[in-house]
């Protein structure tokens, strides 16, 4: 579902990401494990097509991201971990103006859309000024967008940030239904007890470059997720 081969991005010459190599198959949720510009967001900006890369090429379900960015990107969902979103439109105006872009039917995106703000309790107020949310509910809003095109891969920037235990609960569920399905997802996180519980495979990545990767069994061993990861920052 998602292949990168040695992606190299650098600014100026500080190289963010260093000769990254990761796969990620159909049906798995992979965590992304790293300090503070460690180089995780780079990553994934460079898979949604935000930022360019010098060396290496990224491919969604076999498409390269270089060569066919927009069928990519019809492919791909982006949380980002801040949820920038249009607050003159209502919450339904911005679910229906993303349903556009991505050609969603329209019976199709009323039945996922209901069903997921009312999994995420936010039906009763879709209908109010995204002004007026507040980051918890923006993080809903956003979620709720990522799955109205029922996308192969989605991508996560610090998913669970802003959320209350309720939603984040009802967010692992959605994540692993998705991945029931046939999709998968990757997504950065600093919580590695989520990361333990909810990852079938992880990757660690310090100063650009991935220093560890496998299941979550390969990686943690007879240790903790937290405790592999200190031990690696301290090498």
């Amino acid at each position: 579902m998602l292949n990168i081969r040695n992606l190299t991005k650098s600014y100026g010459n500080v190289k963010a990401v260093d000769d990254l190599t990761l796969e990620i198959r159909p049906g798995e949720i992979c965590g992304f494990i790293g300090h503070n510009g460690a180089g995780k967001t780079t990553t994934i900006k460079c898979i949604c097509g935000i930022l360019p890369f010098e060396k290496g090429d990224i491919q969604v379900n076999g498409i390269s991201v270089r060569e066919d960015p927009l069928t990519c990107k019809k492919n791909i969902s982006y949380i980002p971990d801040n949820p920038d979103i249009y607050e003159f439109m209502t919450g339904i105006q911005y679910l229906n103006f993303i349903a556009d872009i991505y050609g969603v039917d329209s019976s199709v995106r009323q039945e996922r859309i209901h069903r997921i703000a009312d999994q995420l309790d936010l039906t009763k107020d879709l209908n109010q000024s995204v002004g007026a949310y507040s980051h918890g509910m923006k993080q809903k809003l956003v979620i709720i967008s990522a799955l109205i095109h029922d996308p192969k891969l989605i991508i996560m920037d610090e998913p669970f940030v802003g959320l209350d235990p309720t939603a984040s609960y009802q967010l692992k569920q959605l994540m692993r239904e998705h991945c029931k399905q046939g999709g998968s997802i990757f997504f950065s996180t600093h919580v590695l007890d989520v990361a333990e519980k909810l990852c079938d495979q992880v990757a660690i990545i310090k100063s650009g470059k991935l220093i560890r990767n496998g299941t979550m069994e390969e990686v943690r061993g007879d240790s903790s997720l937290e405790s592999v990861f200190l031990e690696l920052e301290e090498q």
